[in-house]
């Protein structure tokens, strides 16, 4: 097929250079974009003279059809064409005739795909934030059932204080209610609309390009040409925030392995999000949980990849940015896929409840509450340390916990000691006395709980 560009040209393009320039395989991604784009240029070039209303309502007529045929199966896109905008561009003038031929005034193909490009972002944007906020609300109603099912806390992946398991999926609340807000935020800085700027210097049409930004849903034109056509910031934050997202997911897939396995058994992922082994009959294994760990990786890569890209390009538009699209589109297809997943394991997981809380027992996590408690009876911190790292030791050897001690052997090692020890060390108490703001005491999480309530309804 001749290119739509051909005029200057008086060889036919090697296929093998045909092939490795051609971006159709993964640009007609686009096609709806690329349609919506071409209808916003339109209604604008008529709206300032440059066409008719006849040539404008045949246009538009046109692209309608080939929407209608694609959709139908009636018309596929095929290598036959180089990209999305050539397919587009020349079905209309197959069926249109000449004035298909002048749908791209005022237009270069270096902005069309600024505009393809930042108009699918776009929408990839929104749809990453409605997946992350229903993750939220899953998050949250896990929260509000569990503000007294004790377990352990950790540092270094050892057991450190008690806390509840709403206290420890509100960290992940805030981690998330933060790629939401990252997303939100590159939403408002992204959504200015490149199509206008030409190849990179405008052009001498009287384009009303605030006009086309509005038809587009745009806040308005970006104020430059030549970055208009060359600026691929948007789409590095983007990928940088799912990068992020990963970053969480896979946090929270290491903390879901580690809970499912067999010295631990804090949780039961459900039968649907589980996969056994084809040798050992006993095995449930947390495959969802691995692979979202797993695939972290490729999205990094994607970011790296493009910030690779990107790094020597000068200005404006080079055929390196087509580098832009595959990975990203993995990337994306990627991080919507993981967040779905790893939302529906846990909203049907099942937490162990006597588990976590024997666990927080037995880890010797009310320990720095017991010293609390020697401080509050008047013995030096630096004191009361020493001597509940002797208790510590006692009941390695026993291999008992602090609260199976009797009154008389706590005595032996300190006579401070009184009745009142047990309540003190108690799970209950350790939790629900740490009142201060992000603590993980009933009142303190009842309150964080109202305030992430009021944040996903607003």
């Amino acid at each position: 097929m001749a290119q739509l560009w051909g005029g200057r040209f008086t060889k036919e393009t090697e296929k093998i250079v045909y092939d490795f320039n051609a971006s159709i395989s993964f640009d007609q991604r686009f096609f709806k974009e690329d349609l919506d784009g071409s209808r916003a240029h339109v209604k604008m070039l008529a709206k300032q003279g440059i066409l008719t209303e006849i040539e404008r309502d045949e246009i538009l007529k046109g692209l309608d059809s080939i929407e209608a045929d694609v959709e139908a199966g009636k018309l596929e896109i095929t290598s036959e064409y180089e990209d999305i905008h050539s397919f587009v561009e020349a079905n209309l003038i197959d069926r249109i005739g000449d004035p298909g031929k002048k749908l791209h005034t005022g237009r270069s193909r270096n902005d069309q795909v600024a505009l393809d490009m930042r108009l699918y972002t776009r929408s990839q944007v929104l749809y990453t934030e409605s997946q992350i906020n229903h993750l939220l609300h899953t998050i949250l109603k896990i929260m509000e059932a569990n503000t007294e099912t004790f377990m352990p806390g950790f540092t270094h992946l050892q057991k450190a204080q008690p806390i509840t398991l709403a206290h420890h999926m509100g960290a992940y609340f805030e981690m998330f209610r933060r790629d939401e807000l990252r997303l939100q935020d590159i939403y408002n800085r992204m959504n200015y609309c490149p199509l206008g700027s030409g190849a990179l210097a405008g052009t001498t049409y009287p384009l009303d390009r605030e006009y086309t930004a509005e038809l587009l849903d745009f806040f308005g034109p970006t104020e430059n040409s030549m970055d208009g056509v060359s600026d691929r910031d948007y789409l590095i934050e983007y990928l940088s925030a799912l990068s992020t997202i990963m970053m969480h997911l896979s946090r929270f897939s290491e903390e879901v392995i580690i809970w499912n396995s067999n010295e631990y058994r804090f949780v039961e992922i459900d039968d649907a999000y589980s996969t056994g082994s084809s040798i050992m009959p006993q095995k449930k294994n947390p495959d969802i949980a691995e692979l979202v760990r797993g695939k972290t990786g490729r999205v990094y890569g994607a970011l790296m990849g493009l910030l690779t890209t990107m790094k020597g390009i000068p200005l404006a538009y080079n055929k390196d940015m087509q580098e832009d699209k595959e990975m990203a589109f993995d990337a994306m297809d990627t991080v919507n896929g993981c967040i779905q997943l790893f939302d529906g394991m846990l909203a049907t997981m099942e937490f162990n409840k006597g588990n976590m809380e024997a666990s927080a027992k037995n880890g010797f996590t009310n320990a720095t509450d017991a010293a609390d408690y020697l401080v509050n009876h008047g013995v030096p911190f630096r004191d009361a340390h020493s001597i509940i790292g002797q208790v510590v030791l006692y009941c390695i050897d026993k291999n008992i916990a602090i609260d199976d001690m009797s009154l008389e052997e706590l005595k032996a090692i300190s006579p401070v000691f009184e009745e009142d020890i047990y309540e003190a060390i108690s799970m209950e108490t350790c939790v629900n006395k740490r009142l201060t703001i992000g603590a993980p005491g009933k009142e303190a999480m009842e309150r964080a709980i109202e305030n992430y309530k009021k944040y996903l309804e607003d």
